[in-house]
C-alpha cells in the first residue's frame, strides 16, 4: 500500500482494507446472483446483500471524501433498488452492468492504493447504469393479495419492497401463510429470532409486523407473512409451540403468472463447483442458532506485510538455531562433551518448537485457491458475453490452500491463460455445432496438492493447438531456423517464446504477441513451472505447478568449484554418485543412462559461464531435478547436507540473471545463492545451456 502520513494514513489504510473486503463480498454475491438467474429465479437475499454492500461502500467513500467511489456506489445502489422492487428484470444486460460497475469500483480503489489517477471509463459505466434504471417496468400478477384473503391492515402496512416480494411469491404460485406469535416482553427477541430462523429455512419471510392482539400487558404479538412451496401439513410442527398459530392464506394456481425460465442469448456463461447441489442451502427443519458477538469477534484482519515480517523473524530464528547446533558440534569435537550434550538437547527442543511455530505462521498465510477461482469466473462471464460465446466454467479443488503471496503473483498469468482459452480455444457456437460438438463450450479450472506443490489446471474442449500452424508461424516470424524433426511437444513449447502469437488479428482479449512468455516468466519467478498439452480439435490443457510457499524452504547445500549453492529440496528427485558411472557424449552434451532413459548432465560452471573442468572428477555427484522426460543431473563436487533457508530477493539489478531464485544467509555470516531449478531445466532442454 502507498505510504501515507499518520494519523490520517492509518485511517485511509483502514478504508482501503475495509472497502476491498466489501467489494470481494459483492463480487461473490453477483456470481451467486448470476447462478440463480440462470435458473430463471431472482434470489432476494443475494440482491439485498449486494445492496447493503453498495450502501456501505458509499458511506465509507463519502466519509473520506472519495467522490468518484461514492457516486458510482450510489448509482449502483439505485439500480439494485429497482432490481429489488422488480422494476428492472434480472437478465444478462443487468448482470453485465453490475459486473462492470464492480470492476470499475475495484479499479478506483486500486488507483487510491497505488497513487495513480482515476481510471478511464467511469462516465460510460455511470451512463449504462442510469440507462438501465430508466427502463423500469411495472409488474402485474394474475392474482391479487386481496383475493387470497390477506387483510387490508397487513397490505397497507407493507413497505414498497415487501409489497413487491408478496406479489412475486403470488406470481410464482407459492403458498402463503400468516403466523401469529405472542411472546413475553422479556424474552420475545430470542424466541422470535428462533422462529424467524426456522421460517427462513422453509421459505421467504415477506414481512414481520407487530400485532395489536398481543393479549396481556406483559406480552407482545407479531404477524409473520411467509411464502413457501411447502404444504400446511409440513408446518403443523409450529402449532405445538406456545403462542404460535398458523393460518393458511391459500396460494395462486401452480404456474399462474409464473415467469418463464430465462432464455439467455449468445454469451451465456454458467458455473459449476463440482460440489453437491445442495451446498449453501439452509436446513429444511430445526431452528438455526444465531451467531453471537463473541463468535464473530474471534477473527481479525491482518496486513500481509506483518505476516511477512513475522515469517522473516521465524526464519532468522531458524538460522540462529543452526548456528547453535554448529557450535554444539564444534564443542563436542574440542572435548567439551558434557556441555555439548546439554547444548544439543536444548537445540533439539528449540528445533521442535521452531518447526511448530514455522508451520503455524505458514498456516496463517495459506488461503484457499477458491478466492482466485472466483475472480477468474468473473472474467469468463465478461469475455464470453462480449464475444457471443456460450461457456460453462467448472471449478473443482477450490479448498486447496496456497501461500497468499504466490496466489497474488499468479493471478495475472492465470487470467492470460483463461483469456486465451476463450479467445483462441473455444469455438463460436455455430462452429462447434458444425464439428459435432455441444453448442456450449467447457472450461475446467481445477487444483490439487501434489506433495509440497499445488497443481492448477486449465482445461478446455475447444479447437486445441494446430502444431503445423505453430511451426509455420514460428518460421515466418524468424523465431526458429528449421522445423525439421521437431516433435509436437517441442512445437507447443514455441508458444512461450517472446512475441509469438498465432492470432491473425489483434482483439481486445489477445493476439498482441504478449502474454504466454510473460506467463512463463511470472510463474518461474515463484519457482513454478507451466506445461501445455493439446490435441487438435479436442482441446488443450495448461498445467501450472507451484510450491505451496516460498517463505522458508528446506534446501540441499552443494559445492561446485569451491562455491556453495542451495537447491530447494522440493525440486530434488534423487542424488547419484558418478563414481564408476559411464558418462557418454551425445551431440556435444554429457549424458548418463538412468533406468532405461538417457539423462543429460549439466555443470554449474558451464551454465553460469565459470571456469569449467575438461573432465568430470570421479568423486562428483549428480543431483537429479525436473519431472519425467524433463529431468537433468546437476553435477556437483560434494553434498554438504540440508538446511532451512529464508530466501531473499536479489533486487532489480539481478532480475535478468537466469538460474538464480534468490540468496539466503547460512547463519555463519556467509551468503549462498539459491538455484532456480525450473529455469535451469528449461534452458537446458532448449539447448541454450
Amino acid at each position: 500500500m502507498m505510504e501515507i502520513d499518520d494519523p490520517k494514513g492509518k485511517a485511509v489504510r483502514d478504508f482501503l482494507a475495509e472497502s476491498e473486503e466489501i467489494l470481494d463480498q459483492v463480487m461473490r454475491d453477483i456470481l451467486a446472483l448470476g447462478d440463480s438467474a440462470d435458473r430463471g429465479e431472482t434470489d432476494p437475499e443475494t440482491v439485498n446483500s449486494i445492496f447493503r454492500g453498495a450502501h456501505s461502500l458509499k458511506g465509507l467513500a463519502g466519509m473520506f471524501g472519495y467522490g468518484d467511489i461514492a457516486d458510482l456506489s450510489h448509482t449502483m445502489e439505485s439500480l439494485l433498488d429497482c432490481l429489488r422492487l422488480g422494476k428492472v428484470s434480472l437478465d444478462s444486460a443487468t448482470l453485465g452492468i453490475l459486473s462492470e460497475a464492480v470492476e470499475m469500483l475495484g479499479l478506483l480503489i486500486r488507483s487510491l492504493e497505488s497513487g495513480a489517477g482515476a481510471p478511464p471509463g467511469l462516465a460510460r459505466v455511470l451512463e449504462k447504469i442510469t440507462g438501465r434504471i430508466s427502463s423500469t417496468r411495472r409488474e402485474t400478477v394474475a392474482v391479487s393479495p386481496e383475493e387470497l384473503g390477506i387483510s387490508d391492515r397487513i397490505i397497507h402496512s407493507l413497505t414498497e419492497y415487501e409489497d413487491h416480494r408478496l406479489r412475486e411469491n403470488i406470481a410464482r404460485g407459492k403458498s402463503l401463510y400468516l403466523f401469529h406469535a405472542v411472546y413475553p416482553l422479556d424474552t420475545f427477541d430470542r424466541e422470535l429470532g428462533d422462529v424467524l430462523d426456522f421460517l427462513k429455512g422453509i421459505g421467504e419471510v415477506i414481512s414481520t409486523l407487530p400485532s395489536a392482539e398481543g393479549g396481556m400487558e406483559n406480552s407482545i404479538g407479531f404477524d409473520i407473512l411467509v411464502g413457501t412451496g411447502r404444504g400446511k401439513d409440513e408446518l403443523d410442527c409450529l402449532q405445538g409451540l406456545d403462542g404460535v398459530s398458523v393460518t393458511s392464506l391459500g396460494h395462486a394456481a401452480s404456474g399462474s403468472g409464473r415467469p418463464a425460465p430465462r432464455t439467455e442469448p449468445a454469451g451465456e456463461c454458467t458455473e459449476s463447483t463440482g460440489e453437491g447441489s445442495g451446498a449453501g442451502k439452509p436446513p429444511a427443519g430445526g431452528s438455526a442458532v444465531s451467531p453471537s458477538a463473541r463468535s464473530l469477534s474471534r477473527t481479525m484482519r491482518v496486513d500481509v506485510a506483518k505476516l511477512d515480517e513475522l515469517m522473516n523473524i521465524v526464519g532468522e530464528l531458524i538460522i540462529s538455531h543452526g548456528t547453535v547446533a554448529a557450535i554444539s558440534n564444534r564443542m563436542q569435537g574440542q572435548g567439551f562433551s558434557g556441555l555439548s550434550i546439554e547444548l544439543t538437547k536444548a537445540a533439539r527442543g528449540m528445533e521442535r518448537k521452531l518447526t511448530e511455530l514455522q508451520q503455524r505462521v505458514m498456516d496463517v498465510r495459506m488461503i484457499p485457491v477458491g478466492q482466485l477461482f472466483e475472480r477468474m469466473s468473473r472474467i469468463v462471464r465478461k469475455i464470453c458475453r462480449e464475444q457471443g460465446k456460450k461457456i460453462e466454467l467448472r471449478m473443482s479443488g477450490a479448498d486447496t490452500e496456497l501461500d497468499k503471496m504466490i496466489m497474488e503473483d499468479i493471478a495475472d498469468p492465470l487470467m492470460h491463460i483463461i483469456r486465451n482459452a476463450i479467445d483462441h480455444g473455444i469455438e463460436p457456437p455455430e462452429e462447434r455445432v458444425a464439428h459435432g460438438k455441444a453448442e456450449q463450450g467447457t472450461i475446467r479450472l481445477s487444483s490439487f496438492q501434489k506433495g509440497n506443490h499445488v497443481v492448477i489446471e486449465v482445461d478446455d474442449d475447444g479447437r486445441g493447438f494446430d502444431h503445423d500452424r505453430i511451426l509455420a508461424k514460428a518460421l515466418e516470424m524468424g523465431l526458429v531456423d528449421s522445423a525439421e524433426g521437431m516433435t509436437p511437444k517441442e512445437a507447443l513449447s514455441l508458444i512461450f517464446l517472446p512475441g509469438f502469437s498465432t492470432a491473425d488479428q489483434v482483439s481486445d482479449v489477445s493476439g498482441r504477441g504478449v502474454g504466454m512468455d510473460v506467463v512463463k516468466n511470472n510463474i518461474s519467478a515463484v519457482s513454478g513451472t507451466v506445461e501445455i498439452k493439446s490435441s487438435p480439435g479436442e482441446g488443450s490443457r495448461v498445467i501450472i505447478t507451484l510450491p505451496i510457499t516460498l517463505a522458508i524452504i528446506k534446501a540441499l547445500i552443494v559445492q561446485s568449484s569451491s562455491r556453495s549453492f542451495a537447491i530447494p529440496v522440493t525440486s530434488v528427485r534423487e542424488t547419484l554418485s558418478l563414481e564408476g558411472v559411464e558418462i557418454r557424449t551425445v551431440e556435444r552434451k554429457r549424458v548418463i543412462q538412468l533406468r532405461e532413459s538417457t539423462m543429460p548432465l549439466l555443470t554449474l560452471e558451464k551454465f553460469f559461464g565459470l571456469d569449467s573442468l575438461p573432465e568430470l572428477p570421479e568423486s562428483s555427484f549428480a543431483v537429479v531435478v525436473g519431472e519425467a522426460d524433463k529431468r537433468i543431473g546437476i553435477v556437483v563436487d560434494d553434498l554438504l547436507g540440508q538446511q532451512d533457508l529464508v530466501i531473499k530477493s536479489l533486487g532489480s539489478m539481478f532480475k535478468g540473471v537466469g538460474g538464480i531464485a534468490g540468496a539466503a544467509d547460512l547463519g555463519d555470516q556467509s551468503t549462498i545463492l539459491v538455484l532456480d531449478v525450473s529455469g535451469i531445466v528449461a534452458e537446458t532442454m532448449r539447448g541454450t545451456a
